[in-house]
């Protein structure tokens, strides 16, 4: 199942995909597919699949591929999609991000090994476990530097696995002072370094552009929005990109720091993409003045997410 109609580099909004559930908590197929349509027709240049904010957490293995299956058989190459193959073991690792690529996915997302708040392996160890992956497949590999994983990845080491590694090539930066990190990426690793990104919702998105990120892995809610940012600003209409994030900046903020991965999940229910906004306990549902809060900024913006089933 190739994609055709996007060549690398990979470049834009990749938004992740929540996972949906019905009201009992098992997984809603008709509304996975509705949210990646959705997405889709809001403008995502291509999804992110079974990442932290899809859940992938609270998912069985068995669930995990129904997911994949579902979602590349649906998408069927109209974008890109990114699969997060994460695991602590090297060998696990390499075999999820296999059957990612045998069902069609065009890229795989994988954070470091890590367990808890303390087990963590040496950087001798971390190389070893891409090379591990690297050598299974034959698509890219986006190495997700997020606080979650605990482990110190300088931009140095960032770079040496870009330039050693064959298949290790793009980077979703989301850790503190994104965008500083990011210029040293660039500037170590050079055209090692396709895909320098950012991450985190977008809540760093204006300063990552302008240290050289190519694109953003954000919410699922709003790629209509954060494209407006995007767009005029790789098209070199800065003023116009700064504007659009100043409208947007308040919703993000919302994202980030209320809600989290909730927010996709509520904005496609008030919007009637899906029929459930229900998340895996322990996750807890939003307080309903917080949600209401959500979709009152989100109103005043009218994003496609808020239209698409009504």
């Amino acid at each position: 199942m190739a994609n055709v109609n996007v060549r690398r580099p990979y470049r834009g909004v990749f938004p992740v995909v929540p996972t949906v559930f019905d009201g009992d908590g098992r997984l809603d197929l008709d509304g996975q597919k509705r949210a990646v349509d959705c997405m889709i027709d809001a403008g995502s240049h291509g999804v992110c699949i079974l990442a932290n904010f899809s859940e992938q957490f609270v998912l069985s293995d068995a669930e995990r591929d129904l997911v994949l299956d579902t979602v590349l058989h649906h998408v069927a190459g109209r974008v890109p999609v990114i699969v997060t193959t994460t695991h602590f073991a090297s060998h696990i690792c390499a075999e999820r991000s296999l059957r990612a690529q045998q069902a069609g996915a065009s890229m795989v997302m994988v954070m470091p090994p890590y367990h808890g708040a303390t087990i963590r392996v040496r950087e001798s160890a971390i190389f070893e476990f891409f090379r591990s992956i690297s050598e299974a497949i034959a698509i890219p590999i986006m190495i997700q530097d997020a606080p979650v994983a605990g482990t110190p990845l300088s931009a140095a080491f960032l770079a040496r696995m870009a330039r050693e590694l064959e298949n290790v090539c793009y980077f979703k930066i989301e850790m503190p002072q994104t965008a500083a990190k990011l210029r040293e990426l660039i500037e170590f690793g050079g055209d090692a370094i396709e895909g320098p990104w950012d991450g985190e919702e977008a809540i760093t998105l204006l300063a990552d552009l302008d240290a050289g990120a190519t694109g953003a892995m954000t919410g699922g809610g709003y790629p209509d929005g954060i494209r407006q940012v995007t767009d005029p600003y790789f098209a070199g209409r800065r003023d116009q990109a700064v504007a659009a994030y100043e409208r947007w900046l308040p919703l993000i903020n919302y994202e980030n720091r209320q809600c989290g991965l909730l927010a996709c999940k509520a904005l496609m229910k008030e919007g009637g993409v899906i029929r459930h906004e229900t998340v895996r306990h322990p996750l807890q549902p939003l307080h309903p003045a917080t949600r209401a809060g959500l979709i009152e900024i989100a109103g005043r913006l009218d994003p496609l997410v808020l239209r698409w089933g009504k």
